[in-house]
């Protein structure tokens, strides 16, 4: 079995992780796991692949195994593509999700149709045992809601309208989402390009 750490404490994105890869072959292993939840990592890149790579290596270089980290954000359109590559510190990294729906919500009260357009943008950086670094993206449109609805997903699911879906990532089940999300993407396209490699 090939064990794979994944540069996170957010167990929300394990439980995705391991929701979208099902293989009995691979074990996805977080930070808390390893005991490498102390970690220090200092997120200073300018672009989602500069993050994704930056957590990668930081753990890759401890380890000296295979490691994945994702950086995924919320672009808003209106907003200039903000929160994007802030998203998770967007307005502190304390500040309640509900909190930070709402000011975005807030932000957008003038904006209608597809003024409102916005994206979830995730990249993941794997980086091997020599060193060599893989990267892939996954994208998904749609739009930011007049509120908050749904109760599952987390961050901003709730305010975000799935084109494809027809309604929030938090109004969808686990499976729905799972099956066109960012996440997902960029999770199947980082799995195809490992198995060619093989």
């Amino acid at each position: 079995m090939t064990k794979i750490i994944v540069a996170t404490g957010n167990e929300n994105k394990m439980k995705e992780i391991r929701q979208i890869i099902k293989r009995d072959d691979i074990q996805f292993v977080s930070l808390k796991d390893e005991g490498l939840s102390d970690v220090e990592i200092v997120e200073d890149g300018d672009t989602f692949e500069e993050n994704a790579i930056i957590k990668a290596k930081t753990i890759a270089d401890i380890t000296g195994t295979i490691v994945i980290a994702d950086d995924s954000g919320l672009e808003v359109d209106y907003l200039d593509k903000a929160p994007g590559v802030y998203s998770a510190r967007y307005m502190g990294e304390d500040t309640p999700y509900t909190v930070k729906n709402n000011h975005i919500i807030e932000l957008l009260k003038d904006a209608r149709g597809v003024e409102r357009s916005a994206r979830f943008v995730c990249v993941i950086a794997c980086v091997m045992p020599d060193g060599n670094v893989i990267t892939t993206r996954g994208t998904i449109e749609g739009q930011i809601g007049y509120e908050e609805k749904g109760e599952n997903g987390f961050g901003y699911d709730p305010i975000f309208l799935s084109d494809e879906l027809g309604k929030t990532f938090a109004e969808s089940s686990d499976e729905e989402k799972n099956s066109i999300s960012h996440r997902g993407r960029a999770l199947k396209n980082l799995y195809d390009k490992l198995k060619k490699m093989n």
